[in-house]
């Protein structure tokens, strides 16, 4: 298939729905690790098309969500230190920290500024050389190659007014913290499209091999996530969990190896904190003793008080499929898009933005 209406045939689709219906014997329960996968599970009713033996649950699989308030409060006093310019990506302004957001900074006069690349983030200090400009580097495996090579470039050009917040986070390191925990017991796991993208298959074995769980690797289309849900239906009425992809035309086994090497050339692993997670071994990245100099929490004196939890919010619970948004006594009420208590609302690929779109009160 080489059009995106060909992954949305509806002819396609049911025999694909009829299939794991027919296949799916036993009660299983799967999580998805991308936020992008939450919202197109929601946004075409994938979770009621399925049989009753199939349980869906949300992972933490969206960026922005997982920002720990600590690190937020870190970057609203970083936007607050004078002659400074603060980038980042749009979800970021409205996530509430402990005290404030990057939007309230914003609204008090501080430079923040929205952009789509890092390279927008790299341009903004080459024209301002008297201030100082942070980019926030949010994100998944998926978004730190192209930071790395930010930080790269700025080298080459001999910029040094541009400096990265460092605050990536790695999939496969707090998909194996999950399931230490015990919390949630899975049968199966829709693993990230994006992520793999660059990664690869391989680091997932270590799913199937120390915990029997299955693992396929999905696109983000109708199509792509009924094919994923019926490989992981078949592995796991076989008995013989592995890792498969049903994302061919974006995921190979190796992962992109160019990102990778640009990605290993900059960054180390670090210990990371993820919200509802705590602090996880080498889940995170930090730049390398020889790029350091562009590391902003080591050029700036960051102090910030103790970080708080808004009062009542699940997020954390959220994250780990511990809870989903319609046991929050928030979603829908106190908590919205339009003012919203807790980052799993903000972001676009937030499990409570998803469920208050498309999933209704009750998520369904």
């Amino acid at each position: 298939m080489r059009f995106v209406d060909e992954y949305r045939d509806a002819d396609i689709g049911k025999r694909l729905i009829n299939r794991i219906h027919h296949r799916s014997k036993r009660p299983i329960r799967l999580m998805e690790f991308c936020g992008g996968h939450t919202v197109a599970i929601m946004k075409h009713g994938i979770r009621q098309l399925l049989p009753p033996t199939i349980e869906m649950l949300s992972g933490p699989g969206c960026p922005v969500c997982v920002t720990a308030n600590a690190d937020l409060d870190k970057a609203i006093t970083l936007a607050r230190l004078p002659e400074m310019i603060i980038t980042t990506f749009g979800d970021m302004l409205k996530v509430p920290g402990s005290y404030s957001s990057l939007q309230e900074a914003r609204a008090e006069g501080n430079d923040i500024r929205v952009v789509y690349s890092t390279q927008d983030a790299l341009d903004i200090a080459r024209k301002n050389p008297s201030k100082s400009v942070v980019f926030l580097g949010i994100g998944f495996e998926t978004s730190a190659p192209t930071v790395a090579a930010s930080v790269l470039d700025a080298e080459k050009e001999g910029i040094d007014n541009y400096y990265v917040l460092c605050l990536h986070k790695l999939t496969p390191p707090v998909m194996k913290a999950l399931l230490d925990s015990g919390e949630v017991r899975l049968d199966g796991i829709i693993c990230p499209g994006h992520v793999s993208a660059i990664i690869g298959s391989h680091p997932y074995r270590f799913i199937p091999d120390d915990y029997g769980i299955a693992c396929v690797v999905s696109g983000f289309e109708p199509l792509d996530i009924l094919l994923c849900v019926d490989m992981l239906v078949g592995q796991v009425e076989k008995g013989e969990p592995t890792v498969e992809i049903a994302y061919r035309r974006g995921v190979k086994p190796e992962g992109n190896q160019q990102a990778l090497r640009v990605l290993d050339t900059v960054f180390k692993p670090c210990a990371a904190d993820w919200r509802g997670m705590g602090v996880v071994p080498r889940s995170g990245l930090a730049l390398r003793e020889r790029y350091s100099h562009f590391d902003a929490g080591l050029a700036f004196e960051i102090e910030t008080e103790p970080p708080l939890e808004p009062k009542g919010c699940l997020c954390g619970d959220i994250l780990r499929g511990v809870k989903t948004p319609p046991d929050c006594k928030l979603f829908g009420q106190a908590c919205t898009p339009v003012h919203p208590v807790g980052p799993c609302m903000v972001s676009s690929e937030g499990s409570c933005a998803a469920y208050y779109h498309y999933g209704g009160s009750d998520g369904g």
